[in-house]
């Protein structure tokens, strides 16, 4: 005798593996970033090498910016900050777009000349737009960075990097001390600042016409294996009236001792 089919109680779904999905956020979940902010986005529009996905901004934002961009869409500030990451003060424009293209070491040191900054653990992104604006204000051939631990070019480094991150080559690297002795071989005296140096750094970059300054993350400095790669150990002279520099206002500083008397 045959037993009748009795229903089957229905399945329960397992819920999925992994993240849940982000809302708004730097890093879309197809690898897009978010740049926000007048000049930021306007750079990011007028860099040829950036390939823009979106755009989002108000009616006044969008006729003052004279923005053109066939993804263009309007929209109220309310919709703009929910699309962001929190805090993010977009100005009234926002653009999603995908990372530029990977720039390698050499696209930036051959041949030897001119000024370059190698950040070793600068990871805030404040500080690492703060560098590239003054980069960008010194004329410095680019920066190097460790490609797994520093801030993306869009965001909060674009904003505050003020247009800087789309016209400032940056480099990223897998081994920073290699690229050090990279530079050394290619020709560039490269200075790791230290404020415990005896060699202040105007003597450490006289008559050098290619320098690399390697600057490191506030609270542990140039790590040791990066520092034994540089030629020089060199200080900024300052009062005891502070115990250490800002690492990108110490960048600034060393840009522009480099660029004084070099037109």
């Amino acid at each position: 005798m045959t037993r009748p089919d009795t229903p089957r109680p229905p399945r329960k779904s397992r819920p999925q593996k992994g993240r849940p999905p982000r809302k708004g956020g730097d890093r879309p979940d197809d690898g897009a970033a978010w740049i926000w902010g007048h000049h930021a986005a306007q750079a990011a529009l007028n860099n040829p090498k950036r390939r823009i996905l979106e755009v989002i901004a108000t009616t006044n934002t969008a006729h003052a910016l004279n923005i053109l961009h066939p993804s263009l869409k309007i929209a109220d500030p309310k919709t703009i900050d929910s699309r962001l990451p929190p805090g993010a003060v977009h100005q009234g424009v926002a653009l999603r777009a995908e990372p530029l293209p990977r720039v390698r070491l050499e696209d930036v040191a051959k041949p030897a000349g001119g000024v370059l900054l190698v950040l070793d653990g600068v990871t805030d992104p404040r500080n690492a737009g703060a560098i590239l604006r003054s980069c960008a204000a010194f004329g410095a051939r680019g920066v190097v960075m460790q490609d797994r631990k520093s801030p993306p070019l869009s965001g909060g480094l674009a904003k505050s990097a003020v247009g800087a991150a789309e016209t400032v080559p940056a480099a990223t690297v897998v081994n920073l001390s290699k690229a050090v002795t990279e530079l050394n071989e290619r020709g560039w005296l490269t200075v790791a600042l230290d404020g415990e140096a005896e060699t202040a750094l105007p003597d450490a970059i006289a008559g050098h016409d290619a320098v690399a300054f390697v600057m490191g993350s506030e609270d542990k400095g140039v790590r040791p294996s990066v520092r034994d790669a540089c030629a020089v150990t060199a200080r900024i002279p300052i009062t005891d009236g502070a115990e250490s520099l800002n690492v990108s206002t110490a960048a600034a500083i060393a840009l522009y001792e480099w660029s004084r008397g070099r037109g």
